[in-house]
């Protein structure tokens, strides 16, 4: 016998070698004296001698020598042997056999078929070693270069195989985790950081827009949601209803006004000429970039004319008004109020009493270059300046000739930059756009001072012309240039965004960074409600560059260097803070996602509203419901499309796909298409036909639900393919045998079952045409075969039993018993049929229905 190997240590190592040396040493020493010992012993004369002489050689073998005794004999052995083989191959004996026999008979395994079958096998064919083959046999060569190739290609594809649906595996798992990762995300998105609790007042608060008492939104957002709701209307009824002018007029109810003020940057800077459908493919266009900028600088230069009046009309006393209307008083009043005059290093002298380029700078900072043309007139000190400004404000695109601009900005270089005149350095900056790196905080000490400044010396590459990009020390900027300035190399660090946002929020408007700006803004827990109509209402302008997929981050940046937002992703984030509380509100907003696709290439209304579905469980609300007459009242999704059958069956088949099949059942219904109803109900009543009925449980639940269905198509008709039909009213017609089985009605239980004509129980009707009848049931009634046929098998044992309990002994001499013998003989009969039924029909019945079967027919035997 072979030992199992040990791990050899070195410790073990050293010990088998010094019993190796020992055991070597003792051989040499017995053969040795062996030796010795035969040459003196004499020659055995006769047997006796001989075996005295081998007794005498197991006795000479010292019991403290390290080699073992023998101590069984080869018979003794050999039994050993023969116990341990017994005990390792696992030889049953023939009582092994037999109750293996009983067993896999009782489960109905026929045994002996099954035996044959297993000794026909032969595993040697496909199991054996590909022998190696003499050169000079090519077909013996061929034969196993053909079988080498065989097993190859098997053992390949069987890699392949594993190997793909391993990576399909882990693609759905991924693709699961990403569905889930980006509900995750949305959710967190939506809710922000904290659980805020409202108070009881807000609770309780109704909205005007939702049937619900308990609404999740807010005054602000339902002020939103009402102008949102009322644009979809609009848009319905094909009108044009822009949202930037009613959410400016919407938040001037609001007590942040700082919001109202972003709002109407919004409104001026999207007041374009000309703007033409799919507007952002045309933001990198100079044209609209210069028709953009022009815009914020208008903007900028009308809210600072408000502030100079109201600084003005705060005392009007220090700045001497006077009754003369315009721009030029209000200045030189508001120079009054800052004493200009005290500022050291003015030149050219004053106009009305005040310095001129101080004048003439706050004249064009308010946007009115007339009379900024007036003060130097009146100066008559700066002929050559005049001119230019005069060819400035008489220009189509407010541009200065190239020889006109090449001159001042000589001018410039040579005595102007060196002046000690603040107002007279900006005002050259700004006519002849040089020097594009001094951003003048003398006179430029706030960030509407500094962004009107550099807006003024943007310049824009003519159409056609290849975009060219300096470095930001040359002496031109251009609109990029400068949102890379603001964006990336300052920042939100530079403004203190994390403190003043809305600050940071309109310097990116104002550069027409809108993607950007609404997600920075969304980024802030307080103003995502703001972020998310800021989008909403550009992108209703269609202003705003969209991801193509749905499930990327908020803002990305493309190859190209264009941001990206995605809009989806914001707007279904912001309705799952109301969605479940408030329905028809998350509605209006996935009106807004129609056209959009989601991943798998359907489209979002519909994905969403089915998501809505699902969550709020307001069925009749959103999509109506089934009336009696078979007519469907419309819900809410019906405003929004005039046929709604396909969102319907879009929900529908979601609702399938995540295995709830009731919900199903039921949008099937409501998209009117019938054959998927009756697919799925048939399903769903073969699995509990058989099963006792008990109150609010599955089986009562969906009975209810396939007799009103039941009813109404009888009633009204319906579009089901005929087989469909039939095995739906076949099933109703099989769980009411089974109410009747189940409630101890076997009587009526047996009537139902002979009129359904299922299996061979009235005269006339033979197995094998109940055997061919079988054959065209659809898989729903196969499926309830066995039950049937064991309830049927059950009915007939009890009736047989009846029979028998009431049978009356008869008397002697007498053998009438009312026919009763008979009744029992047919009971015996119909029995031993289903038996004959069962074993005849092409389908696997389970284990023991055909041994409960053939118990009962030989219990009334």
């Amino acid at each position: 016998c072979r030992r199992p190997r040990a791990r050899l240590t070195g410790h073990r190592l050293h010990s088998l070698a010094c019993l190796a040396c020992s055991c070597v040493r003792t051989s040499l020493r017995y053969r040795l004296a062996e030796y010795e010992r035969r040459k003196k012993m004499p020659t055995p004369q006769n047997f006796a001698d001989l075996l005295q002489q081998a007794e005498q050689l197991t006795a000479d073998i010292d019991a403290g020598e390290e080699l073992p005794r023998v101590r069984r004999n080869l018979q003794q052995i050999a039994e050993a042997g023969q116990r341990l083989l017994d005990k390792t191959s696992g030889v049953l004996d023939e009582g092994t056999d037999v109750k293996a026999s009983i067993l896999l008979g009782s489960r109905g395994f026929d045994v002996p078929k099954l035996s044959h079958k297993l000794e026909s096998l032969n595993a040697a064919k496909t199991l054996e070693p590909i022998e190696p083959v003499w050169e000079a046999d090519i077909q013996g060569f061929l034969k196993n270069e053909r079988e080498n190739t065989l097993l190859a290609v098997i053992e390949e594809s069987r890699k392949n195989t594993f190997t793909e649906a391993e990576r399909h595996h882990w693609q759905s798992m991924e693709g699961e985790w990403e569905r889930e990762k980006e509900k995750i995300l949305n959710s967190l998105l939506g809710s922000g950081h904290e659980l805020d609790f409202p108070s009881e007042a807000e609770v309780l608060h109704a909205s005007p827009l939702s049937m619900q008492g308990r609404s999740a939104l807010d005054a602000v957002a339902m002020a939103y949601a009402r102008e949102v709701y009322v644009r979809n209307e609009a848009a319905l009824q094909g009108i044009s209803h822009g949202l930037i002018p009613t959410f400016h007029s919407a938040s001037t109810k609001f007590v942040d006004t700082h919001i109202t003020e972003c709002w109407s940057l919004l409104k001026t800077l999207v007041d374009v000429p000309n703007l033409p459908p799919r507007a952002f493919e045309c933001l990198a266009s100079p044209t609209q970039q210069k028709a953009f900028v022009t815009q914020a600088r208008h903007h900028l230069e009308m809210r600072y004319l408000e502030y100079i009046q109201e600084s003005v009309y705060r005392s009007l006393s220090q700045a001497q008004l006077g009754g003369v209307p315009g721009t030029y008083q209000l200045v030189r009043s508001f120079l009054n109020l800052r004493q200009a005059n005290s500022i050291p290093g003015l030149e050219d002298g004053s106009v009305a009493g005040q310095p001129l380029w101080a004048l003439v700078f706050y004249c064009m900072r308010c946007g009115n270059l007339q009379d900024a043309l007036s003060a130097l007139r009146n100066a008559q000190s700066c002929a050559e300046f005049a001119a230019c400004l005069q060819e400035y404000i008489q220009s189509e695109d407010q541009r200065l000739s190239p020889s006109s601009e090449a001159r001042l900005q000589l001018n410039y270089k040579r005595t102007v930059r060196s002046s000690t005149d603040p107002f007279k350095r900006a005002v050259y900056c700004l006519l002849a756009r040089c020097d594009v790196a001094d951003n003048h905080p003398d006179v430029c000490s706030k960030t509407d001072d500094y962004m009107w400044l550099k807006l003024c010396q943007v310049q824009f590459e003519s159409e056609g012309s290849p975009a060219t990009h300096p470095t930001p020390a040359a002496d031109k900027v251009t609109l990029p240039q400068l949102q890379a300035l603001l964006l990336e190399e300052y920042g939100e660090g530079h403004f203190n965004a994390a403190q003043q946002p809305y600050l940071y929020f309109q310097v990116l408007l104002l550069t027409v960074q809108f993607e950007a700006a609404i997600e920075f803004l969304s980024r802030q827990e307080l103003l995502q409600t703001h972020a998310v109509h800021f989008a909403i209402a550009l992108q209703d302008m269609e202003l705003l560059n969209l991801t193509d997929s749905t499930q990327s981050k908020l803002l990305v940046k493309d190859p190209t260097g264009v941001r990206r937002l995605n809009f989806a992703r914001l707007v279904i984030g912001y309705t799952r803070r109301f969605a479940l509380t408030d329905p028809r509100e998350a509605l209006q907003y996935f009106y807004l996602l129609k056209g959009m696709k989601g991943p798998q290439g359907q489209d979002l209304f519909d994905s969403c509203v089915s998501e809505l579905v699902m969550e709020s469980r307001e069925f009749e609300m959103l999509l109506g419901r089934i009336q009696p007459d078979g007519s469907r009242k419309p819900g809410c999704i019906d405003k929004f499309q005039r046929d709604t059958s396909e969102t319907i069956g879009f929900i529908a088949s979601e609702a399938e796909s995540k295995g709830l099949y009731e919900d199903a059942v039921r949008l099937y219904d409501l998209a009117k298409n019938h054959g998927k109803v009756l697919e799925v109900i048939n399903k769903l009543l073969s699995n509990v036909a058989s099963a006792p009925t008990t109150p609010q449980s599955d089986r009562d639940r969906l009975q209810t639900l396939a007799l009103s269905i039941a009813e109404r198509y009888k009633s009204h008709g319906h579009s089901a393919p005929r087989q469909l039909s039939h095995t739906f009213f076949l099933l109703l017609d099989v769980m009411q045998f089974f109410n009747h089985y189940h409630g101890k009605r076997v009587e009526l239980a047996f009537d139902v079952m002979k009129q359904l004509r299922l299996l061979p129980l009235q005269a006339g009707e033979t197995v094998e045409q109940k055997v061919a009848s079988f054959r065209s049931y659809d898989d729903e009634i196969r499926h309830c075969f066995p039950d049937i046929l064991l309830a049927t098998m059950s009915i007939l044992y009890t009736r047989f039993k009846q029979i028998s309990a009431s049978s009356p002994k008869p008397s002697r001499g007498t053998k009438q018993d009312g026919g009763q013998e008979q009744h029992k003989a047919e009971l015996r009969q119909l029995a031993r049929t289903l038996i004959t039924f069962a074993g005849m029909i092409p389908y696997q019945l389970p284990g023991d229905t055909n041994a409960r079967l053939v118990q009962m027919e030989v219990l009334m035997s």
